[in-house]
């Protein structure tokens, strides 16, 4: 992936300690906590939900405690982790390490861990189609994307390579509908967008776009696809609900517009913008900017509490995990991870619809 420093000039501001005693945040970490040691029973119904952050550069996973809010270990990966994604049994997270061919399986409740499957050819990106029949990969530096069948989660080896469709240049996030129909795929390298036909294995389109486009959001009524172009300060809104597909609006967020996470009210997702140091949150049921919060040290991947309150994300430059209360707009914990910092997941989180 392209590399882009944020500017000087964004300095940090963290809000006063004092939001611990009543923040939402706090709330959650409490609910998060087990009960008292009494009774014993009601204590261990209450299991504390990590968090999990990935650490590209240094091959680990940071686990982080949300009741105690720090970070209790490194779980070892293989090179490059970018992102994450759950199985469809929900019994496993798999890490995609893009630079050692291999995909680390973890339990999502405890991160123990529990395989590595190999030969998965440079995995940056990592999709299931909701039908959970297709798992998509895209090779960012090999430039194509793999589609494979996912077979019984107990099978020695799950996935079965069906099609491997060139994809140049620097394949980087993939949006695949919700009627399993199409996978969606943003060409970084060479500003394209391409889209994939899941039944036929082949591809449907690719048009150009802006500068450096990386991830992508397609709306729940898969009618409209949302660009992060990493080189511009804007968003390109898509038309994809005919043939071909039609741009809609250039909406400006802020410089190096990156990743996307949705609100899960289905209207409304927040946009990372990695060199200004800012989350725009978009309706995009208007196609307009709402609010804008502080997103310090490179924003990069996204996570909301299930609260629906607190939106987590990796400071890429600044290796860290940071907490942003959406009610006053501040960034008001982090947390010391690893060195670039990318995806965030927990199992505790708000809907992604």
């Amino acid at each position: 992936m392209t590399l882009i420093r944020p500017s000087r000039r964004h300095a940090l501001a963290l809000a006063p300690l004092s939001w611990l005693s009543s923040s939402p945040l706090a709330a959650w970490a409490q609910a998060a906590a087990p009960a008292a040691s009494t009774p014993t029973k009601a204590a261990a119904a209450t299991p504390v939900r990590p968090i999990f952050v990935l650490n590209s550069l240094d091959a680990t996973i940071s686990q982080i405690d949300p009741a105690m809010m720090k970070e209790v270990r490194r779980i070892p990966t293989g090179k490059e982790p970018h992102h994450l994604y759950l199985t469809p049994d929900e019994k496993s997270l798999i890490v995609a390490n893009a630079a050692g061919n291999t995909l680390t399986f973890i339990d999502p409740a405890t991160g123990d861990h529990q395989r590595v499957l190999g030969d998965i050819v440079d995995p940056y990106h990592l999709r299931f189609s909701p039908d959970m029949k297709w798992f998509v990969t895209a090779a960012n530096r090999l430039n194509h994307v793999d589609l494979y069948h996912w077979l019984p989660a107990d099978a020695a080896r799950p996935l079965k390579l069906v099609k491997r469709i060139e994809a140049p240049r620097t394949p980087s996030h993939l949006s695949i509908d919700s009627r399993s129909t199409v996978v969606y795929a943003s060409l970084q390298d060479s500003d394209e967008l391409l889209a994939i036909d899941l039944a036929t294995q082949a591809p449907r389109w690719k048009i150009k776009v802006g500068k450096l486009p990386a991830d992508i959001y397609l709306t729940p009524d898969d009618k409209t696809l949302l660009v992060g172009l990493t080189g511009d300060r804007v968003v390109e809104v898509y038309d994809v609900s005919g043939a071909a597909p039609k741009l809609v609006k250039r909406l400006p967020t802020g410089e190096g517009a990156h990743a996307f996470r949705s609100m899960g009210d289905r209207k409304h997702v927040f946009v990372s913008n990695r060199v200004a140091n800012t989350i725009s949150q978009i309706d995009h049921t208007t196609l307009t900017v709402v609010a804008e919060l502080p997103g310090p040290g490179g924003p990069d991947d996204m996570e909301l509490l299930a609260n629906g309150r607190t939106l987590l994300l990796a400071s890429r430059w600044a290796r860290k995990l940071s907490f942003v209360d959406l009610a006053t707009r501040k960034v008001v914990h982090q947390i010391d991870v690893g060195r670039s910092p990318h995806g965030v997941w927990t199992l505790d989180h708000a809907s992604r619809l």
